[in-house]
């Protein structure tokens, strides 16, 4: 087995227990059901940030979301992963793309709202984190945010992230521009 199908084989087998409340699990068309009614239920809260909430309409939308990461997978370039918190799926965190020649990577994320608060999304965060340094190699983990979204933003910043700066109009969010604060962590740092 080559090191790339190795690594292939790991992210295929992803799941990854946090603690007794929180497990990682990469996203299967069976969980788009569930997934759905989580979007959709917290439809005016996720909209709020999350440019991507008024193209899901139906399951139908969701699995199209589910079958793109798993070709994202299958494609060596990340994955995504369901957050299930005491048996119930209550978000998701994944690489963006991994950047192999720069050894890079992003992170996003999203929860549901009656999950905030929690510590749920820390965890996943501190977790993705430590994948990608200690299993893949990774030299950077980058997360974007929007500035007002400070709930967001909270997450690198409890985990040690630097605020790196602003790109301005970084990205059109139904009827106006958001700036992201772009936030970094590399290797020697985190480890």
């Amino acid at each position: 087995m080559t090191p790339q199908e190795d690594q292939k084989e790991r992210w295929r087998m992803f799941e990854f227990v946090i603690d007794d409340k929180v497990v990682l699990k990469l996203l299967d068309i069976i969980h788009a059901d569930r997934l759905f009614k989580l979007q959709d239920a917290g439809r005016p809260y996720l909209r709020e940030w999350l440019p991507w909430v008024d193209g899901t309409k139906s399951v139908e939308d969701t699995k199209l979301f589910i079958e793109a990461t798993i070709k994202q997978f299958a494609a060596n370039n990340g994955f995504q992963a369901g957050i299930w918190y005491l048996g119930n799926i209550a978000g998701v965190i994944g690489f963006h793309g991994m950047n192999w020649a720069n050894r890079s990577t992003s992170i996003g994320y999203w929860l549901g709202e009656r999950y905030r608060g929690s510590g749920v999304m820390t965890k996943s965060c501190k977790a993705f984190v430590e994948y990608a340094f200690r299993e893949l190699n990774i030299n950077r983990v980058e997360i974007r945010c929007a500035e007002k979204n400070h709930r967001s933003r909270a997450i690198p910043e409890r985990l040690g992230f630097v605020n790196e700066g602003m790109i301005r109009e970084a990205e059109w969010l139904y009827d106006h521009y958001v700036d992201h604060v772009v936030y970094g962590v590399l290797a020697r740092e985190w480890l």
